[in-house]
C-alpha cells in the first residue's frame, strides 16, 4: 500500500486506540472506498461487485486503498480522542445521575457517555475524513467531468483545500459529521455494551474471550451505521462535490438528493458499509480491549 505509520505509545488509552484504529482501517479500507464511491456517484455502479470490478479494471488494486493515509490518521486521531473523552464523559454521566465515581454505569449510561465523547472526536475527524473522501472519489470526479484534473496525493489535496478555501475548508461537512457522530456513537457504544452483557450472562464483561468481543464490536458498528447512514451519505457528497465549486449545506444537499434521486439514493453503498462495519469494528474493539488489558497489567506491575 505504501503507507508507513509511526505510533508513539505514550498513554495507555492513546496506544490502545492507535492499535484499534489501525486494525479498523487495515481490515475495512476497501469497503470504505466502495462506500464513498457509491454514495457520491450512485448511478455509476450497479452494486458492490460492480464497484469492485470497475475500480480494479480502471485503477488497479491500489485504487481500493486510496485515502489510506488520511484514513489511518483519522481513525487513530478519532479513536484516541474518543476513548480518552469516553472515560471523562462517563464521570460526567455519573455526576448527572448522582452516583459514586467508581460505580459501574448501565449500558444505556455508557451509550450516553460515548455519544458525548463523539462530539469532541468530530473536531479531529472532519478534516482528515474530508481528505480521505476526496482521494477515494477523485477518479469518479474526473470521469463525471466535474473536475478536469484530480489530485492523487494527500499533500496535493491538502494544498488544494488551503489554496481554494483556506484552513476552514477542511471543515466542510462539519455539521453533517456531528449529526452522524453524536447519535451514531450512542448506538455504537450502546450496541457494544448490550452485546457484551448478553455474552457475559452474569459474569464480568472483562472475562469475555475474543469471539464475543469480535461479535460485540461488529454488532455495535452495525447499529451505528444502520442508525445514521443517510446522514453519512449527505456528508460524503458535501465533502467530495465541494471540490468542483460551492456545495449546498446539509439540508440543501439532503433535499436535492431526495427530490432528484429518491430516498433510496441516501442508502447507496449500504452493503459494503455493513460488511466493513462488522469486520472493522470487531477488529477495533478486539484490539482495543486486549491491548488495554495488557497495558493495565504492565502499569499495575510497577
Amino acid at each position: 500500500i505504501g503507507v508507513t505509520v509511526v505510533i508513539t505509545f505514550s498513554h495507555p488509552v492513546t496506544s490502545t486506540a492507535c492499535l484499534g484504529g489501525t486494525a479498523c482501517v487495515v481490515t475495512g479500507q476497501p469497503f470504505d472506498t466502495a462506500k464513498v464511491k457509491m454514495q457520491t456517484f450512485p448511478n455509476m455502479y450497479k452494486g458492490l461487485v460492480d464497484c469492485f470490478v470497475k475500480t480494479y479494471k480502471q485503477v488497479g488494486f491500489r485504487g481500493f486503498y486510496k485515502g489510506t493515509t488520511p484514513a489511518l490518521v483519522a481513525n487513530i486521531a478519532e479513536n484516541s480522542v474518543l476513548f480518552m473523552c469516553y472515560g471523562f464523559c462517563q464521570q460526567i454521566v455519573r455526576r448527572i445521575v448522582g452516583v459514586d465515581r467508581k460505580t459501574k454505569l448501565s449500558d444505556l449510561q455508557n451509550a450516553a457517555a460515548g455519544s458525548f465523547a463523539s462530539a469532541f472526536a468530530t473536531l479531529v475527524l472532519c478534516p482528515t475524513e474530508l481528505v480521505k473522501c476526496r482521494l477515494q472519489a477523485m477518479h469518479e470526479m474526473q470521469l463525471s467531468g466535474k473536475i478536469i484534473q484530480g489530485h492523487n496525493t494527500v499533500w496535493s489535496v491538502v494544498k488544494g483545500v488551503i489554496q481554494k478555501d483556506g484552513p476552514l475548508g477542511f471543515y466542510r461537512g462539519l455539521s453533517s459529521t456531528l449529526l452522524r457522530e453524536v447519535p451514531g456513537y450512542f448506538f455504537f457504544f450502546g450496541g457494544y455494551e448490550l452485546s457484551r452483557t448478553f455474552f457475559a450472562s452474569g459474569r464480568s464483561k472483562d472475562e469475555l474471550g475474543p469471539i464475543p468481543l469480535l461479535l460485540s464490536g461488529g454488532f455495535g458498528g452495525s447499529c451505528l451505521w444502520i442508525a445514521v447512514y443517510p446522514v453519512d451519505c449527505v456528508k460524503s457528497r458535501i465533502q467530495v462535490l465541494s471540490m468542483a465549486g460551492k456545495q449546498a449545506g446539509f439540508m440543501g444537499t439532503f433535499v436535492t438528493v431526495v427530490r432528484t434521486e429518491g430516498v433510496l439514493a441516501l442508502y447507496s453503498g449500504l452493503t459494503p458499509t455493513m460488511i466493513r462495519a462488522f469486520v472493522a469494528n470487531g477488529a477495533l474493539f478486539l484490539a482495543y480491549e486486549y491491548s488495554r488489558k495488557l497495558m493495565m497489567k504492565q502499569i499495575d506491575s510497577y
